[in-house]
């Protein structure tokens, strides 16, 4: 679970990177901006249905205290 937060979280710094890179370089290919992009939102849904799917995980952990 905690290995799926970590891949979320490096591809949206990666992706997040490269549209830095490619916005402050003067001759960067302008696939750096696509391919960024892609990989920022790629992260964002893995990110988004992580959140969803354990979204009522700590109610399954009060009704087994209880």
């Amino acid at each position: 679970m905690k290995n799926t937060q970590l891949i979320n979280t490096i591809l949206i710094v990666v992706g997040g990177a490269l549209l830095l890179y490619a916005i402050s370089a003067e001759e960067a290919h302008p696939y750096f901006k696509i391919g960024g992009l892609i990989i920022i939102m790629f992260g964002l849904y893995r990110a988004t249905n992580f959140w969803v799917a354990t979204k009522d995980d700590h109610k399954e952990d009060e009704n087994k205290d209880s």
